[in-house]
């Protein structure tokens, strides 16, 4: 079979011209058509891609939008959650380390006052002399993020362990005692400090507190209430303005303000209106039950663990 004469079969193909072959033991002409030629001519490095490919393309970008999607409203979800109550993920993780801190905290409150503690108030005649003791006591042997007692504001509907120390491992736990205050009891200011968006937001709503709000604590070793005063709004840096001694017991509450911002510190000032000694029946005090770490309640760098042995006590 041989072309016809004129144009080669090549640039007829490529002018988009048909292409006539003359088959020569047949004696016929045969007619070949622009696209067929192209067809045949055609590499399969070039050739379009099929229907199967394009769909598993259209599926691929259809799933990753999915996903994008789901994520963004996550996103979303997220920070409707926090903005009309907290934040869901810190609050999650702070609810757990509350019940630890809880149960950790109770065992303190069952031992009650060492061997050693228990002859010192024998020799203190008011009450209010053994209060002070054992709030110095109690704030020697606790270790940095340890339980220390438990504040409740009824106004509010706040009820939280307490913690001793106020880094920021000690707060993802609960509301934490400054370390430049003193333990109520001992006749200073105790300044208290806590989240109001993450974390349980311990103080979200101190804002509500008004003169005449009532705050209680329950130490392991004594109870107290306090009434609001007064409240203040300082800079971050005004860190007197939270803990200064001012002739009289009191606590302060201090959280940021305004919500979802640091900028500010918002202090709610309350006096001492009562405090009660809590009776304790003596049993058998764990070693190092306040010592805690920013991770776990087993050691810390005030524990007991860190103080000579105590004579074991018998039981009542």
């Amino acid at each position: 079979m041989t072309a016809t004469p004129g144009a080669g079969a090549a640039d007829a193909a490529s002018r988009g011209l048909a292409v006539r072959l003359l088959d020569e033991h047949d004696r016929r002409v045969v007619v070949l058509k622009p696209d067929a030629v192209a067809h045949e001519a055609a590499p399969d490095a070039v050739r379009a891609p099929d229907a199967g490919a394009r769909r598993g393309s259209r599926r691929a970008v259809r799933a990753l939008a999915v996903a994008l999607i789901a994520a963004g409203a996550l996103a979303l979800a997220d920070a409707a959650v926090t903005l009309v109550w907290q934040e869901p993920l810190s609050a999650l993780y702070a609810k757990l380390r509350q019940d630890h801190l809880s149960s950790a905290l109770r065992n303190e409150e069952r031992a009650g006052p060492t061997a050693v503690e228990r002859r010192a108030l024998a020799g203190l005649r008011s009450e209010r002399a053994q209060i002070a003791f054992l709030a110095a006591a109690l704030q020697r042997r606790a270790g940095d993020g340890a339980p220390v007692g438990r504040i409740r504001i009824p106004r509010i509907g706040a009820s939280f362990v307490i913690v001793n120390g106020t880094d920021t491992a000690a707060l993802e736990g609960g509301p934490g005692i400054y370390p430049e205050t003193v333990y109520p009891g001992r006749g200073g200011t105790t300044a208290i400090a806590g989240h109001r968006t993450t974390f349980l937001a311990p103080f979200r709503h101190i804002d509500e507190l008004r003169r005449g709000s009532s705050i209680m604590l329950d130490m392991p070793y004594a109870r107290f209430t306090y009434t609001v005063t007064a409240s203040a709004v300082v800079a971050p840096t005004d860190v007197r303005a939270a803990v200064a001694y001012v002739g009289y017991p009191r606590l302060v509450l201090s959280a940021c303000t305004p919500l979802f911002s640091a900028s500010k510190r918002l202090l709610v000032y309350a006096r001492l209106r009562s405090a009660t000694l809590v009776e304790h029946r003596p049993v058998a005090r764990k070693p190092g039950a306040l010592a805690a770490t920013s991770g776990a309640l087993t050691s810390g760098a005030r524990s007991r663990a860190a103080r000579p042995p105590l004579p074991a006590r018998r039981r009542a």
